[in-house]
């Protein structure tokens, strides 16, 4: 899957030591530099703008580093503990950035040369060289100020050649990345909820509240306007792009395809003038009106939009828009689903739903095929069948509690082989650790809506330090 196009989000890092250590010992501060250098080629190697604050080692240069850092709007901080460090120059700056930060307790080796180290005999080189692999000896005092402080932070413990430790922390710019995408991400909100549907309902102040973005209503009249401008050029350029992405049936009649690429077209404009980063809608009307056309012919045109970095979930689930944009702002598509079944002899799951859906991590080919009928809703057109891709997966909903209170639910799996419903909706077979049956049972009990978005790949670390850096719980079934 094309992952969308990076959001840009600068990063800061400064280095803590001591300068009374710098006189006393010859080259110390010169390797700890060193690694400093070796630690921001990696956070530029992922995609982030580096703020480098240099090595921090007295109370007036962290006033210098905060001020940088303020100056320069980072969106996180990386701390890193280059050898013992007073905690009292560590604590200005990040109080005064105001910004998530992430300690990195990173020695220069997995472990010393314990032979050749006491060999050298001199006890004033021999401290020196102990001092450059000493970063262990700050961080419970820095976490002790930090706790103290009531100031959040993140601890990522290890060494400079150790994979683990660099995927937690390419995880952290990931997330930093996300929550960036997410606070500029414009959410368009077309027609009602699907009446009833007490789980769906949502609270857009309290969304904004936890994630930062705009909620722009749109107009069905809007839409119907752009549709009847749409050229019977643009008709035909959107039924050959049809052709290009989905596998279309034979059985689609040329005036459905033709009714859906018109919707499509009118999808494209609408959300071009808004600059609208993703779609929650719904909408019935009466038989014989032209929204009733509208609604029933939208299923291709959203999924086109949603495997192009604008998910569109239906119902009006504007939680489940929500969690489709995390997962694509993650790079993992995020499909829009629900539950269909569960099949206790295979111990799996089913999921899906009858569109939109998210193309791009499909299975194969997406097939585009007619329905006589759009089951709990008016009318009938063209509809998505398609399989999530087989492999890893992640389950994610934003959930709205008790209380109003926000938070996320996720849970890592399979996609796995096997019959499918050829219903003309997407859905896919899903194992999970815990079986079918406490699977179902965990995932309930936790309170979401009954949409979820699936993305490829297991995202539950990446998930809970997005939820760290927006100050949301993250609950995980596992």
């Amino acid at each position: 899957m094309k992952r969308p196009s990076p959001q840009r989000i600068r990063v800061g890092l400064f280095g803590i030591g001591l300068d009374t250590y710098w006189p006393q010992f010859n080259g110390l501060l010169r390797r700890l530099t060193g690694c400093q250098k070796e630690i921001a080629g990696k956070l530029r190697g992922f995609g982030a703008d580096l703020v480098d604050a240099g090595m921090v080692d007295d109370p007036f240069k962290a006033r210098q580093a905060a001020s940088l850092f303020r100056r320069e709007e980072v969106e996180i901080i990386f701390l890193y503990v280059s050898t013992y460090a007073l905690s009292s120059i560590v604590l200005p700056v990040v109080q005064q950035a105001r910004v998530p930060v992430v300690v990195l307790n990173l020695q220069p080796v997995p472990q010393l040369d314990y032979a050749k180290f006491n060999a050298l005999g001199d006890r004033g080189l021999m401290t020196g060289i102990w001092l450059e692999h000493c970063q262990s000896c700050s961080a419970p005092e820095i976490a002790c100020a930090f706790n103290r402080a009531g100031i959040a932070y993140h601890l990522v413990t290890g060494h400079l050649a150790d994979d683990a430790a660099w995927r937690e922390i390419q995880d952290w710019v990931e997330a930093a990345r996300v929550a960036v995408g997410m606070r500029a991400n414009r959410l368009g909100v077309l027609g009602h909820y699907y009446g009833g549907m007490l789980d769906v309902y949502s609270d857009m102040t309290q969304q904004s509240a936890a994630f930062g973005n705009h909620f722009e209503p749109v107009e069905m009249c809007e839409l119907h306007k752009f549709r009847e401008a749409v050229t019977r050029s643009e008709v035909e350029n959107k039924i050959k792009q049809f052709r290009r992405e989905f596998d279309v049936s034979p059985e689609c009649e040329k005036a459905e395809l033709a009714r859906a690429a018109r919707t499509s077209c009118a999808l494209d404009a609408l959300v071009a003038k808004h600059r609208l980063g993703a779609l929650a809608y719904y909408y019935e009307s009466e038989d014989g009106y032209a929204y009733r056309d509208i609604v029933t012919s939208v299923i291709a045109g959203n999924t086109l939009l949603t495997g192009r970095h604008v998910p569109v979930a239906g119902e009006c689930e504007i939680k489940n828009a929500q969690a489709m944009k995390i997962m694509d702002l993650f790079g993992a598509g995020g499909s829009f689903s629900e539950f269909y079944l569960a099949d206790f002899k295979d111990d799996v799951v089913y999921l899906g739903h009858d569109g939109p859906a998210h193309f791009a991590i499909a299975e194969g080919r997406v097939g585009l095929v007619p329905l006589p009928v759009y089951h709990g809703k008016p009318g009938q057109g063209l509809s998505i069948q398609m399989t999530v891709k087989h492999g890893p997966v992640t389950l994610l909903s934003v959930v709205q509690g008790a209380g109003g209170r926000v938070f996320l639910l996720t849970a890592e799996g399979e996609s796995v082989p096997g019959p499918v419903l050829h219903i003309g909706n997407t859905n896919s077979r899903y194992r999970f650790r815990l079986g079918a049956k406490a699977f179902m049972n965990e995932w309930s009990k936790a309170g979401p809506a009954h949409h979820c978005a699936i993305g490829v790949g297991h995202l539950a670390a990446k998930i809970d330090k997005l939820g760290a850096l927006l100050g949301l719980e993250v609950c995980r079934v596992c």
